[in-house]
């Protein structure tokens, strides 16, 4: 799909994320914060504790850096095939679960077959096949639908503690709440529905954590448990009860630093897309005005964004984006989006303040989830200052994705996955239900369906990025990110890389520095 809202279950759904809780150990006075042994961290994390982060337990393949190199992890090497759809993957041979068996190549087909099982359906079956060459070798290959570095990614589970689980029952295993991993903390204690607590690994392949004990407590009071001294952070911080509303006044109070995540999103955005077929949006000088027309800088500000995280206008691999390659989008510019709209003939000819053409006003509906009304609300007042109205119709988020995967929309704010090629071909590719026709599109989208090798779908998208900056069948928002809260005695987290205190790619390099 190419709606990508990131929520915590949908991430354990694909093998990246589930949720840890524990109780906390932490005694406050007066938001100041003291402990026994200096190295415990709280971090609260609003949702269902059936999705916790695996990574913190479970080692990952490969993982990309700040730079988006790839880098070993449970694999301590790996090379491909020349078409890029077989991986072979060198396995590290001194890791173990944390009951101290080994951890071997048997373990990461047991794995990618029980995600495939027709019972799991996690992966597509027949997507990949595995072949185990030796204990620490493993050959994945993808036959369909499935990057190649996706299984890179995922947690692998022990094939000796679940083999004999029924995996109807997949969902409902306890194993989820008392795991046996293989990374860098390992699991002490559950207390159902209020948290659940782990230990450094003093055994863990890639180095002992810094921090002793990270306790995970479940709940939505998040500026409460942050003032209270409860907590030390918050994990998805806007989709607690406090929300995009509190951020601001978090920013403010000097205990507290605020930080955003773009790794886990970088390839999803929040756009309008433009329907085409309704005569408004036909014309490309005018969705080039409607672009201009919003000030997206100031947007970040109104949602309590990063003024720093980057406008785009295009689409675009993942490779793209950490290598900076990506062109400026346009500027905030009212002046010649007002220029732009009067030579495609739309003018306010009566003094009311709305432009039309041919008797027909300027006025159209936007659909939007209930998940980015704010933003809609200041589009409309942007869009309004230029002659423009707006109206707002709010539905739920899956029936404004189904309504604008069916092209029953003239206008629809959505979530927008850049690199997912089958979503492109299908809104702008020959049978677009959006009106969109583009030849050259067409050519390059069909070409990007015939490869896995990265160096071609780089330069894919490259001629892709100077059309799609043309033609504008979109006007991008803002990218969606998550916001995340930490206590500054918390080492170790930046923005937009290592943002999230659960994550598998921050948790183990974090640190707690004591105040005096």
């Amino acid at each position: 799909m190419i709606f990508v809202r990131r929520i915590a279950s949908a991430r354990w759904m694909i093998g990246l994320c589930v949720c840890f809780v524990a109780l906390a150990g932490i005694h406050c006075s007066r938001g100041e914060r003291t402990h026994a042994d200096g190295s415990t961290l709280t971090v609260l994390f609003p949702g269902d504790e059936r999705y916790w982060p695996k990574g913190i337990v479970f080692l990952q393949m490969a993982l990309p850096d700040e730079n988006g190199e790839w880098q070993g992890r449970l694999a301590k090497s790996w090379d491909h095939s020349s078409d890029y759809r077989s991986w072979t993957y060198h396995l590290r041979t001194d890791v173990r679960w944390h009951d101290g068996v080994p951890v071997t190549a048997h373990d990461v087909k047991f794995t990618l077959d029980l995600l495939s099982h027709p019972a799991v359906l996690q992966r597509p079956p027949g997507a990949i096949s595995v072949t185990v060459l030796d204990d620490s070798t493993v050959v994945i290959t993808y036959n369909k639908g499935l990057s190649p570095t996706n299984p890179a990614r995922d947690v692998y589970f022990p094939k000796h503690l679940l083999e004999d689980l029924d995996p109807s029952e997949f969902n409902s295993w306890e194993f989820w709440t008392r795991p046996v991993g293989n990374g860098a903390y390992r699991y002490v204690r559950h207390v159902p529905k209020t948290s659940i607590e782990f230990e450094a690994n003093p055994d863990y392949a890639l180095g002992r954590p810094k921090i002793d004990r990270l306790i995970i407590k479940f709940g939505s009071s998040s500026v409460t448990e942050l003032l209270s001294g409860n907590v030390d952070a918050v994990s998805h911080f806007s989709e607690s009860d406090g929300g995009a509303a509190d951020v601001l006044a978090i920013k403010e109070d000097p205990r507290f630093r605020v930080y955003y995540e773009v790794w886990d999103d970088i390839l999803a955005l929040q756009v309008i897309l433009w329907n085409q077929r309704n005569p408004l949006f036909s014309d490309p000088r005018v969705r080039r005005a409607l672009t201009l027309a919003i000030n997206r800088r100031e947007l970040h500000r109104v949602l309590n964004m990063s003024e720093d995280l980057p406008i785009v206008d295009v689409v675009y691999t993942e490779r793209q984006y950490w290598q900076g390659a990506l062109p400026e989008g346009l500027p905030y510019d009212r002046e010649l989006a007002s220029k732009l709209l009067d030579q495609a003939g739309w003018r306010d000819l009566d003094g009311d303040g709305v432009r039309e053409r041919d008797g027909r006003e300027f006025r159209f509906p936007l659909i939007v989830g209930t998940d980015w009304q704010d933003a809609a609300v200041y589009v409309e007042a942007q869009l309004r200052q230029v002659g423009i109205r707006m109206d707002i119709t709010t539905l739920e988020p899956g029936v404004a994705r189904g309504r604008t995967r069916a092209g029953e929309f003239d206008a629809a704010a959505v979530d927008f996955l850049v690199s997912e090629v089958d979503d492109l071909v299908h809104f702008f590719g020959e049978d677009s239900p959006i009106g969109y026709r583009n030849a050259r599109v067409i050519q390059l989208l069909d070409a990007a369906q015939n490869t896995q090798n990265p160096d071609e779908m780089d330069e894919i998208f490259r001629g892709l990025m100077p059309i799609f900056r043309e033609d504008l069948p979109f006007t991008f928002l803002v990218l969606d990110v998550e916001t995340y809260v930490a206590h500054r005695r918390v080492k170790g987290l930046s923005t937009p890389f290592r943002a999230n205190p659960l994550d598998y790619s921050a948790v183990e390099h974090l640190w707690i520095e004591e105040e005096r």
